[in-house]
């Protein structure tokens, strides 16, 4: 019989140390960028930048970062990037309190944290299976992934508040004691890890050549990627103006920006509480194309808000823009996974994070350009039309004549050879012995 989640220890010091600094990350994804704009007068370049730099690391470091990981021990990596992380956030405490933090000195720490954070997720992912049964996996995961939106509530309101009660300075050490805690937490999970398989002979450049021609040389993939990578690009430059935009366009003081982000938030909740729901209902494949183009409307209510009554606007556009991305993930996740050979999951996987993920730094550089260029409220035009055509890319495919994702258990799957040289129709199906939908 198998243990409840709630009576694993291992899991629960996890969970717990998991949410503490997804908690910390929220509150410094505001405090940052509010030291940037209240007491550095940043530019809308200055603040693209700081987003750019914060994302930067998996547009070079995503594919190499899972190799390296799995010669490693995967507690040891995490409680390595947690001191790390709690080292640099603690300079950017420190520097804004003595008065001699710069805007040099925040896109280091930003570099620097993400480089942390792609090893950290990387291990993350991979320690999970230690301490969770194979049974339990979807439900562990499921329960993180809930985490990480409730976080984001919590942490945006207690950075709203702090900041405005103690100021940004004291604000952001809230974040480097979370990683602090959270390091020192998975020293107390007790299941003994398995040492890194021994490094044998192997054609790295081989192996990630493969992964990225299933997903190049797919009839549906690399429309799925583009339309995955537009939905990063633009939403990207929202996110980099965001506190800008509510500060100086809006008027909101630091205590309200929080509450507002925190609210946005309960989108992301949504989508994923139905978004299992809304794939039975219209077709599990017909939903990746229905999200973005039935909510991406929603993000044109951020560049039409004004003062007075725009935050609420702004709230409800952001918290569309959650719901979409919730709903859109989960079908769109379900239909690589269904079609793509299981031995290629890893490095389909990898590919296409490198992609959709690389875009995030170059779309928040964009948004600070643009915004230094054409204006705050114009740049949010141009990134929310961009958002909702971003569905378009799946629409204009093959994929809109399909109901449903195949399923990759409806056959026996075929031999690894065979799998590696099965031919795709324009469906998206494998064909000659591969999946039907």
């Amino acid at each position: 019989m198998t243990t409840s989640l709630w009576r694993n220890r291992d899991f629960m010091v996890l969970w717990s140390g998991r949410t503490l600094s997804e908690v910390g990350d929220a509150v410094s994804l505001l405090a940052i960028p509010l030291l940037a704009v209240t007491v550095l007068d940043a530019t809308a370049v200055e603040v693209g930048i700081l987003s750019a730099t914060r994302m930067v690391a998996y547009l070079f470091l995503s594919l190499p970062a899972g190799v390296w990981v799995d010669r490693m021990r995967k507690r040891r990596v995490m409680v390595v990037c947690h001191l790390v992380r709690a080292g640099l956030v603690a300079t950017v405490a420190v520097g804004a309190w003595a008065g001699w933090v710069t805007m040099a000195h925040l896109w280091i720490v930003a570099l620097l944290s993400s480089v942390c954070t792609v090893l950290y997720e990387t291990a993350h992912q991979s320690f999970l299976p230690a301490v969770v049964p194979g049974g339990q996996l979807l439900e562990a995961n499921g329960k993180l992934a809930t985490t990480y939106a409730v976080s984001r509530i919590a942490g945006y309101s207690v950075g709203g508040a702090l900041a405005s009660a103690l100021g940004v300075a004291r604000t952001v050490g809230v974040d480097a004691l979370a990683y602090l805690v959270n390091a020192a937490s998975l020293l107390f999970i007790r299941r003994a890890e398995d040492p890194p398989a021994a490094a044998g002979p192997r054609d790295f450049r081989r192996e990630l050549a493969a992964g990225l021609s299933f997903v190049f040389r797919h009839p549906i993939m690399p429309r799925l990627v583009a339309a995955s990578a537009s939905l990063n690009l633009f939403s990207q430059m929202i996110f980099a103006l965001a506190v800008l935009y509510l500060v100086r366009d809006l008027r909101l003081d630091e205590h309200t920006v929080g509450v507002v982000l925190a609210l946005t938030t309960l989108g992301g909740i949504g989508g994923g509480l139905l978004s299992a729901r809304l794939a039975r209902l219209v077709g599990s494949a017909r939903i990746i194309w229905i999200a973005p183009l039935g909510l991406g409307w929603t993000v044109l209510l951020v560049p039409a808000a004004r003062p007075g009554w725009g935050p609420v606007a702004y709230t409800v556009g952001m918290a569309g823009l959650g719901a979409l991305f919730a709903i859109y993930n989960a079908a769109a996740i379900s239909y690589r996974q269904g079609v793509c050979p299981p031995e290629l999951l890893g490095r389909m996987t990898a590919s296409i994070r490198w992609v959709i993920f690389g875009v995030m730094p170059v779309g928040a550089l964009a948004g600070g350009l643009l915004g230094s260029w054409l204006g705050v409220r114009p740049t949010l035009w141009i990134a929310a039309v961009g958002v909702w055509a971003s569905g378009l890319w799946l629409y204009f495919s093959p994929l809109r004549r399909r109901r449903d994702v195949p399923d990759a258990a409806s056959d026996a799957a075929p031999s690894p050879a065979a799998r590696e040289r099965v031919p795709v129709d324009m469906a998206g199906e494998a064909t000659g012995g591969g999946r039907r939908g």
